[in-house]
């Protein structure tokens, strides 16, 4: 039996956890506040305190984790109980540089590194049904696939550290999209359409998309509890921007959402993401999508 050391018992790390749980493999839940890994412990996965204790003896070590500062805190701390030839599979979202050091770390102790950042949020994590960007040698993740199965869906799209360019190329267009919904829908309220309507109306034409179908409808209902956070969508078009500065690019675009962003940064930084809403609504004095009281975190 494969020992899973699961590093981050989070909104989405606790319903990973829990699935490859179920799936039988043997699970040791670590947190730094150790009551969200005890919670895991009706799941089948065994809840343990000390990191060292956590990561010693297993084949398999995945983290998710809040950024790449605390993915390399994590891993410092846990190197010196790592076996050799054990394999780290990084699910949270970094820079491309930070998982090419985190690699290079690994590599120098004898254990083998793949970058597998995902999305679909809290819902695609509790289904199984994540997208998962796995950059890796071939060998490797051929050696992790079936774990990864367990997950969502993975597609290896490159060597170490292509994962996180393929998802900042996701939250990219996740970012940008989130704030072109917002302003069709509050476009349709100011114009004297109904919003809902409108919505419905052009699901299946060529503007339809998921974040249209679900984000559409948090931000008609004005349900802004996450999900996926403000907090989390900035940084990730930050590191877009990061990647972008790196490789001699400009992206107006990207740019723009992240200031958009940004305006609501300090006030609401854990509401969903699609409080990409409010922040329109903050720069169009008097205009507001429906009469819902807003929910938020």
């Amino acid at each position: 039996m494969t020992t899973i050391a699961f590093l981050g018992i989070g909104l989405m790390g606790g319903p990973m956890a829990a699935r490859l749980a179920q799936a039988g493999f043997a699970v040791r839940a670590w947190n730094r506040s150790f009551a969200k890994a005890e919670a895991l412990r009706e799941t089948g996965a065994a809840p343990v305190a000390d990191l060292a204790q956590a990561v010693h003896g297993a084949q398999v070590v995945i983290s998710m984790l809040e950024a790449g500062p605390v993915v390399g805190e994590v891993l410092t701390a846990a190197l010196p109980a790592l076996d050799p030839g054990a394999i780290w599979i990084d699910m949270s979202s970094t820079r491309h540089d930070e998982a090419l050091a985190f690699h290079a770390t690994l590599r120098d102790h004898g254990g083998r590194f793949v970058d597998a950042p995902v999305s679909g949020g809290v819902g695609g994590a509790e289904a199984g049904a994540l997208a998962i960007m796995a950059g890796a040698d071939q060998g490797d993740f051929d050696q992790v696939l079936h774990i990864l199965e367990v997950m969502g869906r993975p597609q290896r799209v490159g060597p170490v550290g292509s994962g996180q360019v393929a998802k900042l190329c996701n939250q990219l267009i996740v970012g940008a999209t989130l704030n072109v919904v917002a302003e069709a829908l509050l476009l349709a309220e100011a114009a004297g359409a109904d919003p809902a309507a409108v919505r419905e109306a052009i699901r299946g034409g060529f503007a339809g998309s998921r974040i249209l179908e679900v984000h559409g409808q948090r931000m008609l209902e004005r349900n802004f509890v996450p999900g996926g956070q403000v907090k989390s969508q900035l940084k990730d078009l930050r590191n877009v921007l990061a990647a972008a500065g790196a490789a001699g690019l400009t992206l107006p675009v990207a740019e723009l959402v992240t200031r958009q962003y940004e305006t609501i940064e300090h006030s609401l930084p854990t509401a969903d993401h699609s409080a990409a809403l409010l922040a329109l609504e903050q720069i169009n004095s008097g205009l507001r999508l429906g009469t819902s009281e807003d929910q938020l975190p």
